[in-house]
């Protein structure tokens, strides 16, 4: 992390079938509501934190996600940290328009979180895989 953020632990859930992008949404929005994240924002990190989980299994078939509640200038909030070692994303600028799609869905994964989250970065390289950081942060200061 860079400048003045910290980090308070977190939880590494693998990614290796459906359930688990089911059981790391239900983490996410009890991990999102403890970092004093209201009901909606809550909610919808969890819905980033499926949809990220669902494109591990969908692009790279495994992979894993990473909550922990952050602190950035008195603020708290959420990062979500998926990764994994699949074919990597050849053109990231596309892969976050809406509708833009290499395995012929609707392409709305990446740009809806990007959407549903306050900061999105994506670090891939092709043939060894990607890294998408999300993060939320609480409308409370402390």
């Amino acid at each position: 992390m860079a400048g003045d953020e910290l980090a308070e632990g977190g939880e590494r859930f693998p990614v290796v079938r459906e359930f688990d992008a089911t059981r790391v949404a239900q983490r996410t929005k009890l991990i999102a509501q403890s970092a004093g994240l209201d009901d909606t924002a809550s909610h919808r990190l969890a819905t980033a934190a499926s949809e990220l989980a669902h494109n591990i299994l969908k692009y790279a078939g495994s992979g894993s996600l990473t909550v922990r509640i952050i602190r950035r200038r008195g603020q708290r909030g959420v990062e979500l940290i998926a990764e994994d070692e699949g074919p990597g994303i050849e053109d990231i600028a596309a892969a976050l328009r809406d509708h833009f799609s290499t395995a012929g869905t609707l392409g709305l994964g990446l740009p809806g979180v990007q959407r549903l989250t306050d900061e999105l970065t994506i670090d891939s390289e092709i043939g060894r895989g990607t890294r998408v950081t999300a993060r939320s942060w609480s409308r409370d200061r402390g």
